[in-house]
């Protein structure tokens, strides 16, 4: 009976300590994961960590760099792309939807616009040979590079530093008639000193030196690539969670023969954080599944459901802050792209309308507005109210409307009459 005691005390520590372990361990992002392990490493002289990102870093940037000659699938672009300027391309990426591309036609051709553009945000690729990969015309391709003017960062997309600056005025808040004279000045740029007589050149120069040069310099920066932790895969079996193992970081522990308490509580304190890896896998693949029953549709290619972090702490029997910090920094990756964890975790009107379904509803009807006449956020707000049966504020419109990086009626008039 003693002995029973003794050894269900001895577990339920062993558990204790595994927990806390596994806590710090769950909420670290997977590229922080291994910097976590390190340093338990360093305390640890019977316990190596193993980088699991090392040697994929270096297949996929070779992957990339390796000329394809046809053009790749949109989950092969995104993938290569995200493993290696994220900051850049994944902001990119996020905005390529209606109601600039309301087509699929539209987003590949901006996919392919994508894979063109530089480091510093310029594009440097062949018009022509677009056309040619996606099927279309060299006017199409470069009706669609030119709406890049509306997205971030502002300039991204242009082919030179006076474009880049021409985007920038586009989305700058700038009235006429100084607007006018700036347009000027940036269209005939290698003139620039021409313009000095002008009444509001100099205003117009301080408008100009605002500007981003080169447009991307923001994210130009190094910045921490984001690896997802879960990979949802669709074939002909349905739909499959697996985790990303490939990244992980191994934990092996070293010879330790040696009979001696200080020996054998370090081995014992890596087998700990062995088992905090695997509970750390094993809720993520969990939480991936839930993800996937939930938002079952939105794999299939419609929306984004109502789902609250209680619907799945309920399922695992845990906190709602445990969820919460389990899906803290982690990313998913689908055929549709990479999201953050939480994305998934949309704050619901009610119970059958999530903001999500709110957005894309705003988004679609942008697409179809009519463009001499532009939908204002009052009258989306009446739209929505009708559709969903909601009772919203046009603050929320306007909101969503600028999460979703779309400028205001006057603002996609005047890109209209670009267009």
């Amino acid at each position: 009976m003693a002995l029973r005691q003794r050894q269900s005390v001895q577990t339920k520590a062993r558990l204790s300590t595994t927990l806390r372990s596994w806590l710090p361990i769950l909420q670290s992002g997977l590229e922080e994961l291994e910097e976590q392990l390190k340093a338990y490493e360093a305390e640890n002289p019977y316990m190596e960590v193993r980088s699991g990102f090392e040697t994929q870093f270096a297949a996929s940037l070779s992957k990339r760099a390796a000329p394809s000659g046809e053009k790749s699938s949109r989950t092969e672009a995104i993938e290569a792309l995200t493993l290696h300027e994220s900051s850049l391309y994944e902001r990119l990426h996020e905005q390529i939807n209606a109601p600039l591309f309301p087509t699929p036609k539209s987003e590949e051709i901006a996919y392919a616009i994508v894979r063109e553009i530089s480091h510093e945000g310029y594009f440097e690729g062949d018009v022509e040979e677009i056309a040619r990969l996606t099927g279309t015309t060299p006017e199409k391709v470069e009706a669609i590079r030119l709406r890049f003017a509306y997205l971030e960062p502002s300039g991204v997309g242009a082919k030179d530093a006076a474009e880049a600056m021409l985007f920038q005025l586009y989305q700058a808040e700038v009235e006429e008639p100084l607007y006018s004279l700036v347009e000027r000045m940036l269209r005939n740029f290698d003139a620039i000193g021409s313009f000095k007589g002008e009444p509001l050149y100099d205003d117009a120069i301080a408008v100009i030196r605002r500007f981003k040069n080169p447009p991307a310099l923001e994210t130009m920066e190094n910045s921490p690539e984001i690896v997802p932790d879960l990979v949802i895969v669709r074939n002909a079996q349905g739909i499959e969670v697996r985790i990303n193992d490939d990244f992980y970081p191994d934990i092996l522990i070293r010879d330790a023969d040696i009979d001696h308490r200080f020996v054998k509580k370090k081995v014992r304190e890596a087998r700990d954080l062995i088992d905090a890896l695997q509970m750390r896998k094993a809720t993520l693949y969990k939480i991936g599944l839930m993800i996937v029953e939930f938002q079952y549709d939105f794999f299939q290619g419609g929306d984004i459901r109502p789902m609250k972090l209680k619907d799945i702490a309920e399922e695992f029997d845990h906190n709602p802050s445990t969820i919460s910090r389990a899906i803290a920094n982690k990313y998913l990756m689908c055929d549709r792209g990479i999201f953050p964890m939480k994305a998934f975790f949309t704050a619901g009107l009610d119970e059958e309308v999530s903001n999500a379904s709110i957005k894309k509803f705003i988004a679609e009807a942008i697409a179809a507005e009519d463009r001499a006449k532009p939908l204002s956020d009052q009258k989306l707000l009446e739209m929505v109210e009708a559709k969903f049966g909601v009772k919203m504020v046009r603050r929320t419109i306007t909101k969503y409307r600028k999460q979703m990086q779309i400028g205001g009626s006057s603002e996609r008039k005047r890109f209209y009459q670009l267009a």
